[in-house]
């Protein structure tokens, strides 16, 4: 008897499903299972998928590729729709899946197998297989959209394994979870939940050819599911021991894949038993894909983040050795997202003198291209730093440096340029170089188109520092940068920063300042010092300066360390470098701060160049700042007028240049400001009684009207002008005069 003739007796057919050239081959008992004619035929794929209910063509679809991916039988049970769409019967199909690939690498597959009439399932059931609910088949599409959604967002390998651990899968949830990873021929524990600690022992450092389930799943490539511990026991028996002991009832190992490449295990296991259904086969080889490729992505992105956070680490240098009489903090922040390697950088130079220099810079752009020429910009200033040369000779230097550097060709010759024509554009840098001079607090500032230093005083006061500036590097190759002197009092500090502590999030300059005003004025400043109780005047107590350059850090993103990556590193809009220099206060034998006055005070001194009288707002600024909590704001506009019209005379009147000098001293309420303009000419200023349209010569005016007490101080070269005003509360309009 032949074979179709027992296999026509059971009612099962034979049919043949080639989804390459989309033809389907049926001997006579399937055609006839299938509503059609009961004789042998070759039919169009359409043809046959057109007698099939669409529901159950979808679920077989699924079951298929499931098949294909597992190298196992693919079975399912399908409904068959006569012409007027009506239930005919319910067959059970089941077939080997044989995959093959197609012509552009489309992975085509071949179907051979039997379909055979079985009674029509219970109502409420689907067709495709095992009686499964559809709130079952809801609950498990929602399942694998939020486990998709947690494992994308996975940034370390921590998280994904922390991700994995709280996957509750739709009616049968594992109790125990273990990812495996391949170190050459072993292997590896990555991570496990629902063991106790130690239990991973046996199964690290394993050899690949251990006849243990999740070695065989790298070896093949292929899952394997045991439903019952006999299962376990028959298929490997040398390494059922070390299984027998966590009691459970199920395991599941599949393969981590991605892009054809094995790179480790996963294992499920469970205490109540799982007979591995093709839904739940669908879900478990679903979150497997889903987690190599979360582990996949992880480990690139902490690759990434070794790479580039030690490339900044080796570019960004260590401040030291100690200098006495000062303490330094610096923070440095690469930006979010891509690469996070940016241009911003810091360093602290010895010189030659026995001074150090502190520089501060940002090359344009957030690449690699950024980093390697801020490395290179930032070696070369140290070099010329190192050589003695003074800021401005620093700076100048630095600038045809970095244009050469930005116009020179590309690794190769003419010939062989840079692919990618942003190689070819020119860079620039902003640079703030200042050299001190630790015995006197003296600092020596060149800007380079860079945002000016600010200095906290010691009773909290915070002033911005108006410093003269030339072009940013490499923009001019042969461009001078003017100096600026100041002098850093004992228990002041100076904040030198770039841009991205000002303007990340949404903030200008001005705002920015304003938000790192607030951090700064508001820090409270514990004071310490050889034989100090803590109340004296004077400096930050040791540690307190590391702690204040976290906290301009945290006010823009919030908290982090001297070098910050990971999920907090994608929300930084630039890069951040920070760096804090405080002058100690000297102590004498007795504890008593030396040259400190015995009334608290601020001070602020001003150049305002012939050729830069765009200065004279920053003098109006500088004096506005220094008294920002003056009692009344009448004789702060009156300080900022009388300011304004001596600096001006000054450039108007002479070929020199203006020297403003202000402090205010004094307990609050009772303050005394003194305001002195110096210049080199010997001329005395002299009353005028301009006319009602005159514009000019009406300083002396002012004065006498304005100021408490006025003067005029000849000197060796030149002259000084100088007014005193008194603080005084606003009067009461409604006080009877």
């Amino acid at each position: 008897m032949r074979t179709e003739d027992v296999l026509a007796a059971i009612a099962t057919g034979l049919w043949r499903w080639d989804n390459a050239s989309g033809t389907v081959t049926l001997d006579g008992e399937a055609a006839r299972l299938l509503g059609l004619p009961a004789e042998p035929a070759v039919l169009p794929e359409v043809a046959v998928r057109s007698r099939f209910h669409p529901v159950d063509w979808n679920e077989i679809n699924g079951i298929v590729n499931l098949a294909v991916a597992e190298n196992t039988l693919a079975e399912a049970r399908l409904r068959i729709m006569d012409e007027d769409g009506r239930v005919l019967r319910t067959v059970r199909s089941r077939s080997k899946a044989l995959e093959s690939r197609a012509e552009g690498g489309r992975v085509d597959y071949e179907l051979i197998g039997t379909i055979q009439e079985i009674a029509e399932p219970q109502p409420g059931t689907t067709a495709a297989h095992t009686p499964i609910t559809g709130d079952w088949r809801r609950s498990r599409e929602a399942f694998l959209l939020d486990a998709g959604r947690a494992l994308a967002e996975a940034r370390s390998t921590s998280e994904v394994l922390r991700v994995a651990a709280s996957l509750s899968m739709p009616g049968f949830s594992p109790d125990g979870l273990a990812v495996f990873g391949v170190d050459g021929d072993r292997l590896s524990v990555i991570g496990h939940h629902g063991h106790g600690p130690g239990d991973e022992g046996p199964f690290t450092e394993m050899r690949l050819e251990t006849d243990y389930p999740a070695a065989e799943a790298v070896r093949t490539g292929r899952a394997i599911y045991l439903p019952t511990p006999d299962d376990y026991k028959r298929r490997f028996p040398a390494t059922w021991p070390l299984a027998q002991r966590f009691d459970r009832t199920s395991w599941a190992f599949l393969p981590l894949i991605v892009a054809g490449r094995t790179m480790g295990a996963w294992m499920a296991a469970f205490k109540h038993p799982v007979s591995f259904s093709p839904d739940e086969r669908s879900v478990l080889t679903t979150v497997a894909r889903m987690l190599a490729q979360a582990l996949q992505r992880a480990g690139v992105a902490e690759s990434e983040r070794e790479l580039t956070t030690g490339l900044q680490r080796s570019m960004m240098p260590q401040l030291g050795p100690e200098i006495p009489g000062m303490t330094i903090a610096a923070r440095y922040v690469p930006t979010g997202g891509g690469l996070q390697v940016g241009g911003d950088w810091y360093d602290m130079i010895p010189l030659p003198s026995g001074r150090f220099a502190l520089v501060i810079g940002d090359v344009q752009g957030h690449d690699v291209r950024a980093a390697g020429l801020m490395g290179q910009l930032r070696i070369a200033v140290r070099a010329y730093a190192s050589e003695g040369h003074r800021p401005d000779a620093v700076l100048s230097r630095a600038s045809r440096f970095l244009a050469g550097l930005c116009s020179s060709p590309g690794p190769g010759s003419d010939a062989e340029p840079y692919d990618d024509a942003d190689f070819h554009s020119p860079r620039f840098a902003t640079c703030l170089y200042v050299e001190c001079d630790p015995k006197t607090g003296v600092l020596e500032v060149a800007r380079a188109g860079h945002p000016d230093p600010v200095v906290r005083m010691t009773d909290g006061t915070v002033l911005m520092r108006s410093t003269a500036g030339g072009l940013p590097l490499g923009i001019v190759p042969d461009t001078d940068y003017p100096t600026t002197r100041f002098a850093l009092e004992p228990g002041e500090t100076l904040m030198l920063c770039t841009d991205g502590l000002i303007e990340t999030g949404g903030h200008d300059l001005d705002t920015g300042w304003a938000r790192l005003r607030a951090v700064l004025e508001s820090d409270p400043w514990p004071s310490a010092g050889p034989g100090s109780a803590g109340g004296e005047p004077g400096g930050p107590e040791a540690g307190h300066l590391e702690k204040l350059a976290d906290l301009l850090v945290q006010a823009v993103h919030g908290p982090s360390s001297h070098h910050t990556t990971g999920p907090l590193a994608d929300r930084r809009e630039d890069d951040i470098a920070v760096v804090l220099l405080c002058r100690e206060s000297e102590y004498c034998g007795c504890g008593t701060p030396v040259g400190h006055p015995a009334r608290p005070s601020r001070r602020t001194m001003l150049t305002v160049a012939q050729a830069e009288p765009e200065r004279i707002s920053g003098a109006r600024r500088q004096v506005r700042e220094l008294l920002h909590d003056w009692a009344d704001a009448d004789q702060v506009d009156s300080a900022v007028l009388m300011v304004s019209e001596m600096v001006t005379n000054v450039l108007v009147h002479t070929d020199g240049d203006a020297l403003l000098v202000a402090e205010a001293v004094g307990e609050l309420g009772e303050r005394r400001l003194r305001v002195e303009v110096a210049d080199a000419s010997d001329e005395l200023p002299h009353k005028r009684r301009p006319g009602e349209m005159a514009s000019s010569g009406r300083g002396v005016l002012l004065m006498e009207m304005l100021a408490d007490t006025w003067g005029v101080d000849p000197r060796g070269e030149g002259k000084s002008i100088w007014f005193e005003l008194y603080e005084r509360s606003k009067p009461d309009p409604g006080a009877p005069h």
